[in-house]
């Protein structure tokens, strides 16, 4: 029994001398490989000029490009510009770079990216880029044993996006994102797609930092410039995009359509109450100035109408119309009281005479041929002669009231325009939206991948 236990503690003893030895095998490892490294990179770097491009005088370098778009947006329409944050991915070989070790690929830091030579990348389009350095610059460096070089970067960029404005806010736009090489041409320095044209530019699933635009798609391609230093390769990538019309809808469309019809209650109204009438005019015609001049603020200042400046425009042409409009009937309403009270002031003046004529006349009689009547004959024929007289007064004022009765009447331009303006406002309407929604819009340089 004894024999056993003793055997027992050899074998743990044993095993723990194992252990140990074998993590001081692993980390003497370690250390050995590290000073392998070390000693590849220091005899990689002794007299490597980074000043010389890979192949100069051989061969033509050949870059290799891929983008992972992070976020896109947001797009400004006044600056026409927008900002895209990205994983920028160049790829190159250097044989300058080769080496034989215990790994194919060295992960190293970005610091030795300013030791080797790296392609002077620049974008043709961009206003402002930014190369993210917190904590630390966001750089990554891979070396593979053929000497490929793997160099990423992460960038927030400020590109141009040229818009055509037209159809706004129907519109849609091609954003370009345009990089080659500043300072080699074709002849020195060539740009291609890492995994070809479709599937080099590829964009996150929430990438999206847009609230008026859909991004639909992107396209990248390829084209050459000529300048009085030679043939240079640009790398294209376009970025498809197509505004959201709610906001507009709700901000410009529908004030705007309320408006006219609130124009058009003021047919409704009789044409005498002038003070309405004339309030709904001039205070509809006030609301679509406002209108136009707010939805312009957030457009640049194109010198060609859009489509919400036509129909803000038509809109404004029937608001006005019907403000002519009531100035039209009104016109012609006070002509038409001037022509009745003319005509009832000829048909008054005889009628006043009468009167006076008929109390004359009895009195004269009454004087003359009897004189022996008493005072209560006398009362009693001027009492009925005034009842007479009172009779013929009110019956002139009653015809002179008759003419005032058609005042109030409808105006036959009124009940014109009550039919004539809906009608040509709803198909106006059908035909805007009709031309607008079905038609596609233009995208001025858009191109399809190569």
């Amino acid at each position: 029994m004894a024999r056993l236990v003793l055997y027992f503690l050899l074998l743990e003893g044993c095993q723990d001398s194992f252990c140990l030895s074998s993590s001081e095998a692993q980390k003497e490892a370690a250390a050995n490989d590290s000073t392998v490294f070390t000693r590849i990179l220091d005899g990689l770097l002794d007299g490597y000029d980074n000043r010389l491009r890979p192949g100069l005088g051989e061969n033509v370098t050949e870059i290799k490009t891929n983008i992972f778009v992070t976020s896109f947006g947001p797009v400004s329409d006044t600056e026409m510009e927008y900002t895209i944050d990205v994983f920028f991915r160049q790829s190159w070989k250097d044989e300058r770079l080769c080496f034989k070790g215990p790994m194919e690929m060295l992960p190293l830091n970005n610091l030795l990216a300013s030791n080797i030579w790296t392609p002077d990348t620049f974008f043709l389009n961009g206003k402002k880029s930014i190369a993210h350095n917190m904590t630390t610059p966001n750089k990554l460096l891979r070396l593979k044993d053929d000497g490929t070089l793997l160099y990423t970067m992460r960038l927030t960029i400020s590109a141009e996006c040229p818009m055509q404005l037209e159809d706004f806010p129907m519109d849609a736009h091609a954003c370009p994102l345009k990089f080659g090489s500043y300072a080699y041409p074709v002849s020195e320095v060539v740009y291609t797609w890492t995994q070809g044209a479709a599937k080099s530019v590829v964009v996150a699933e929430e990438g999206s930092r847009l609230n008026q635009y859909h991004l639909v798609g992107q396209t990248a391609g390829t084209e050459d410039i000529h300048t009085s230093r030679g043939q240079y390769t640009v790398m294209m990538a376009h970025f498809y995009l197509k505004r959201k019309i709610g906001y507009f809808v709700i901000q410009t469309y529908m004030p705007c359509f309320m408006t006219v019809i609130l124009s058009q209650v003021s047919f409704w109204l009789n044409r005498e109450s002038v003070p309405a009438r004339t309030v709904f005019g001039v205070t509809t015609v006030l609301t679509m100035t406002t209108l136009s001049i707010s939805a312009r603020n957030s457009l640049p200042k194109v010198a060609y109408a859009t489509a919400m400046d036509w129909f803000i425009a038509v809109c404004y042409a029937f608001v006005f119309s019907a403000l002519i409009e009531f100035a039209t009937v009104n016109y012609f309403t006070k002509r038409s009281w001037a022509w009745d009270g003319k005509k009832a002031m000829e048909a008054q003046h005889p009628k006043k005479r009468d009167p006076m004529v008929l109390s004359k006349k009895p009195n004269n009689v009454c004087s003359a041929g009897v004189n022996y009547t008493t005072n209560l004959t006398k009362d009693v024929a001027i009492s009925t002669i005034s009842n007479t007289t009172s009779v013929q007064l009110r019956g002139s004022e009653t015809k002179m009231v008759d003419p005032k009765k058609t005042y109030n009447s409808v105006s036959k331009i009124d009940k014109m325009s009550r039919i004539v303006f809906p009608v040509l406002f709803g198909t106006f309407n059908l035909v805007y939206w009709a031309t607008y929604l079905n038609r596609e819009p233009v995208v001025k340089g858009a191109v399809t991948s190569t």
